[in-house]
């Protein structure tokens, strides 16, 4: 009917929004002000630098921070350079002890407010006039993301939370980040699995490239 509703976060409800530390009721991003700052940096960078690649996310929710990706290429004139977001759309599944023990204490399968249907995250890049060089990558991060072996990537970004879900992703995308590329993990500094995926990836494959801390939680290298 044409009117519009805005909510003005003040005090400590603004401090935990703008530092990424809340689950906004209608926002599409729970990421914060300096990751999302962060982001934006290493899109320029590769960008300006011509780092070969595509962006992908791997655990995207509502889709905020690919919509900020894909904004930002468009800034830039960057129209060549395709974003994939991958998730399964419907939350997280349950913990497999047979494939990943250490996610045995982790089970956010029953976490409703985590799946967004695809349909509704597109419609969120079309609200932005964002709809155009995008692929969804819709399925559990087993299923899916193995089939992107092989693809040339200039900024990975990370968000499924669980070991397995981490270990994954990074070995079916990191094989393919061009060199001046970032990796980035938005869960490295809170969540205790998603951690130790990291560090056993990093280990098992000799990568020695110092990790830099973006904010509470973010890193990247």
């Amino acid at each position: 009917d044409g009117r519009l509703f805005l909510r003005e976060l003040k005090g400590e409800q603004l401090r935990l929004r703008m530092t990424g530390m809340d689950w906004p009721l209608h926002g599409l991003t729970m990421v914060g002000l300096d990751r999302l700052d962060d982001l934006q940096a290493c899109v320029e960078s590769v960008v300006a630098e011509g780092v070969d690649g595509d962006l992908v996310e791997a655990g995207s929710w509502r889709g905020g921070a690919s919509i900020l990706m894909r904004a930002t290429l468009d800034s830039l004139g960057a129209d060549e350079r395709t974003v994939w977001v991958a998730d399964s759309f419907q939350g997280l599944p349950a913990p497999n002890p047979d494939v990943a023990p250490e996610d045995h204490e982790l089970d956010l399968s029953h976490v409703d407010f985590l799946a967004v249907p695809a349909e509704e995250v597109g419609g969120y890049f079309a609200r932005f006039g964002l709809e155009h060089g995008v692929e969804f990558v819709e399925g559990f991060f087993d299923q899916t993301l193995p089939a992107l072996r092989g693809h040339r990537w200039s900024v990975i970004r990370l968000d499924g939370d669980t070991y397995e879900a981490t270990w994954v992703a990074l070995e079916s995308l990191y094989p393919g980040l061009s060199a001046g590329g970032y990796l980035i993990v938005d869960d490295y500094g809170l969540i205790d699995e998603c951690q130790r995926a990291v560090d056993d990836y990093r280990r098992a494959h000799g990568i020695t490239e110092q990790i830099e801390r973006i904010d509470w939680t973010g890193v990247r290298w």
